[in-house]
């Protein structure tokens, strides 16, 4: 059992593998009454409460290992609500928190690939635990568990309703069904085969245009990810549609598999990174509802990001990457919005978890109040700020994580001074190494801390450029 439990690790939000090899039933039985038992310990003086929420999403075989999860937690003695249905995460989180229970435990791969299945571990206060609270999971896993003598209940729900209508209370919904049913603005949700579908169908209507529906575990042979790779379909759809009816206006929404990352598409068919759509939210929510708070924001972050919080004279934290550490950030803190490059957004008025029905739905409220296709929303804002910029991300497999720790100490003991022939000026390194250079374009190396993979971020006035700084670092990396 040590050599099992030694090879499971948590990453930046919670156990991920490979179905059948790294994640099976046998290791699921192991985590789970671990992560029930570290979620007791540290949340039931504060809730009073032995009730675990088990949840889960589309994948392949995920309520099956969801009934795993409820059975072994139940045997040593935890109340169990275990979703009779799918759902997002965040539904899951709010659950927690709403139904006082002690966390969630989420049956989940969030974006990756269908191979994979993990588990996500959420607090009683309806987000992401922190990091001791995982790493004390992992240390938990070299004990055997005894049976309670009397075991716990189990118990169905419905996720659904109360989530719902929780979010339909931030918005104003009418005027978003009014624009939809009238033909000023036009909906498409491309759902990618998980668990946001017939989300946007509950809260609005529908006559939401949803795509990529059915459920589909190879996930058509790509990744439930909000990247424009896995989007050709959502394009020429908008492509068609404006080319046909461009009297309204239209956007795409994406949603990531469990729901709790998000990207866009505008009128035009150009896609809209989280880089893009926190800007507009921040302008949104300030202006028009009147928010206020700190913007907490990722090290990965865009600059038109604490650009558009001055302009509204709100302030600026930043985290390593990873929402767990917004998370922290937003129980400690009055914050506004905050937000990670990679799609997940959520807000001080909410749970501290990210959300990607609620950033849809604030998304399509800043389309109806101002009028504004998001793309022309965005220049509007690159014109305020005097600031415009290209930005992009690249994962890069490495050959070992013998040439990952080569690469780390050459990063520590032979500091770059230079970066595509610009002079670096700053190296900031709360989480990797984030190089500013001479015309503030900046690049970020970041490596994985479970697999031989470099990431790679950069932001630089032109797309030409971003280009060109990636291509010197892949080159640099050999």
């Amino acid at each position: 059992m040590p050599v099992v439990a030694n090879s499971i690790k948590f990453g930046t939000d919670g156990w991920r593998g490979v179905i059948g090899d790294e994640f099976t039933f046998e290791r699921l039985a192991l985590v789970a009454p671990a992560a029930a038992k570290v979620l007791y310990d540290t949340y039931f003086p504060t809730v009073g409460s032995r009730t675990i929420v088990v949840g889960y999403d589309r994948r392949f075989m995920a309520e099956d290992f969801a009934r795993v999860v409820a059975n072994t937690v139940a045997a040593i003695g935890f109340d169990v609500l275990l979703s009779e249905t799918y759902a997002p995460t965040p539904a899951f989180s709010w659950a927690a928190k709403q139904l006082n229970a002690l966390g969630a435990l989420v049956i989940t791969a969030s974006h990756n690939p269908g191979r994979y299945l993990g588990l996500k571990v959420k607090g009683a206060f309806g987000g992401s635990v922190p990091p001791e609270v995982t790493k004390e999971i992992e240390a938990l896993l070299s004990q055997e568990l005894p049976p309670a003598t009397t075991p716990g209940k189990q118990e169905n729900f419905n996720p659904w309703p109360s989530y719902t209508q929780a979010l339909k209370g931030k918005v104003d919904i009418a005027k978003i069904r009014g624009a939809i049913a009238s033909g000023k603005l036009t909906l498409f949700a491309d759902v990618m085969h998980g668990a946001a579908a017939g989300g946007l169908a509950k809260l609005l209507t529908e006559q939401v245009k949803e795509i990529n529906s059915e459920r589909d575990p190879l996930f058509g042979g790509g990744a439930p990810e909000p990247l424009p790779k896995y989007l050709s379909r959502l394009f020429e759809i908008i492509k068609s549609h404006q080319e046909s009816d461009s009297s309204g206006l239209t956007v795409g929404l994406v949603f990531d598999g469990d729901c709790d990352r998000i990207a866009a598409v505008d009128g035009e068919a150009n896609f809209l990174s989280s880089q893009i759509l926190i800007p507009i939210l921040i302008d949104h929510l300030t202006r028009r509802r009147n928010f206020q708070g700190e913007i907490v924001k990722t090290v990965s972050g865009s600059d038109l990001i604490p650009r558009v919080a001055a302009l509204h004279n709100l302030s600026v934290f930043e985290t390593p990457v990873g929402y767990k550490y917004i998370a922290d950030r937003m129980l400690a803190a009055q914050v506004l919005l905050g937000g990670e490059e990679s799609g997940g957004i959520g807000y001080g008025s909410h749970i501290p978890e990210r959300d990607a029905l609620l950033s849809a739905l604030y998304v399509l409220e800043a389309i109806v109040e101002s009028g504004l296709d998001l793309g022309e929303y965005y220049r509007q804002l690159q014109e305020k700020t005097g600031f415009n910029s290209a930005y992009d991300r690249i994962d890069l497999p490495l050959a070992s994580m013998e040439v990952r720790s080569r690469l780390l100490q050459q990063l520590q003991t032979q500091p770059l001074t230079e970066i595509a022939g610009k002079t670096v000026i700053d190296c900031q390194t709360i989480d990797g190494y984030k190089f500013r250079l001479e015309d503030n374009s900046w690049l970020m190396i970041r490596f994985s801390g479970t697999e031989p993979v470099l990431r790679l971020y950069c932001e630089a006035p032109t797309l030409e450029q971003v280009h060109q700084t990636l291509a010197w670092a892949k080159q640099w990396a050999g």
